[in-house]
């Protein structure tokens, strides 16, 4: 891996000041915390050697875990007498091929060579224990192929360590260095939601497990909620909500997508979360959510000709009863199906802040009218509805 890549990646944690800030709740709940002053400035020799430590020390963890950190497991894939799914069941308990509880919330999905891929949060009825990853060439059975990324138990200080909170994984392919590169909305151990940052892993396989390069955040801002989205001349951005949630911005990543670029805008100053950002026939279509905490709320469409704008809210593109809470759950992603042309699936999570590793998930077809959209619910769907006149879809 190129050392200047690894160096912007890392800027942010050996010099940033952060300033003050008022760290909220997960999803912004109100419930304010008071954010650290990071005091000092490093002189460029002390930057240098924390630089330096800081890229031994990821070099290390690249090797593998060590004696006392959970390995990464790996599903068997073995058939479990459970029946084999040939369809959707929104907000029921999902199995994967092991006939387990699938376990991979606020993630997104990778589409490669024949097989989807989905990265989410692994977690405990609390607790944020890592980053899982999935396979699947159907959509609807997956198999557990282990965690992606494992909070690290042998130094409590550092970035990853077990008591952390790693939220809302995306992985994407960089065909330019053959790698997969993993960003996702991370908060230090102990400072509740106060630290803010973007985190980036990378490997070199799709399963991983992926190497821990460091967190930061991007240009200075605030960063929580986010995704990843690479158009289709290969550049990628980083849509990240900013300022206690009240902006959200698009970035631009380098070339290697290992660090942000100064082409780092805001899109809007309307205190929205959970982006899903998806691009159809030319135009972008970004889903957010309010900021209400655990509790679901109506989701917001925004539409523009550009990633960076102007973009023009369209309301509330969910349709039916229960509209107001977006079907009790919270968008995370909108998959396009690989293969079918106008096939997008909205992708979002039934938070269940009592025990979080039962949330269940919401997956739902996207109707176009006249290039409005529209997410309605079904009981129970399978992907031939794309192929079906109920679709209703339309130019």
């Amino acid at each position: 891996m190129p050392a200047a890549s690894i160096l912007r990646v890392l800027q942010g944690s050996a010099g940033e000041d952060y300033g003050r800030s008022r760290g909220t709740s997960r999803n912004s709940t109100g419930n304010q915390r008071q954010g650290e002053r990071s005091k000092g400035r490093f002189s460029v020799l002390s930057s240098v050697l924390i630089l330096s430590s800081v890229c031994l020390a990821a070099v290390a963890l690249c090797a593998g875990p060590a004696a006392g950190d959970e390995a990464p497991e790996r599903g068997s894939g073995k058939p479990s007498g459970q029946m084999r799914m040939r369809s959707f069941r929104p907000g029921a308990v999902w199995l994967d091929t092991d006939g387990n509880h699938i376990n991979a919330h606020g993630g997104g999905v990778l589409y490669e060579e024949g097989t989807y891929y989905s990265f989410g949060e692994k977690r405990g009825a609390h607790a944020s224990e890592g980053i899982n990853v999935y396979s699947s060439q159907d959509l609807y059975n997956w198999r557990y192929r282990g965690l992606a990324l494992a909070p690290v138990d042998r130094d409590p200080n550092h970035d990853i360590a077990r008591g952390c909170i790693m939220e809302r994984p995306k992985v994407l392919h960089n065909q330019s260095t053959d790698r997969y590169v993993m960003w996702f909305h991370l908060e230090l151990k102990g400072k509740g939601y106060s630290a803010a940052r973007a985190a980036v892993a990378v490997s070199d396989t799709v399963t991983g497990p992926y190497c821990f390069l460091g967190s930061f955040r991007p240009n200075g801002n605030m960063s929580r909620d986010m995704t990843l989205f690479k158009d289709q001349d290969g550049a990628a951005y980083h849509l990240y909500a900013s300022r206690d949630n009240f902006d959200m911005r698009v970035c631009r990543l380098s070339a290697d997508f290992l660090s942000s670029t100064d082409e780092d805008v805001v899109i809007h100053r309307e205190h929205r979360e959970a982006p899903a950002l998806f691009k159809r026939r030319g135009r972008y279509f970004l889903v957010t959510s309010a900021c209400t905490g655990w509790k679901p709320n109506a989701a917001r469409l925004y539409t523009a000709d550009s990633i960076w704008g102007p973009w023009s809210s369209q309301g509330n593109p969910v349709q039916g009863p229960k509209a107001d809470t977006t079907f009790d759950s919270q968008s995370t992603h909108v998959l396009p199906v690989a293969g079918r042309e106008d096939a997008f699936v909205f992708m979002a999570d039934r938070w269940n802040p009592d025990n979080l590793a039962d949330s269940r998930y919401i997956w739902l077809p996207v109707k176009f009218d006249r290039g409005r959209v529209a997410i309605e619910w079904l009981e129970e769907w399978d992907l031939s509805w794309f192929d079906n006149k109920r679709s209703g879809t339309r130019p």
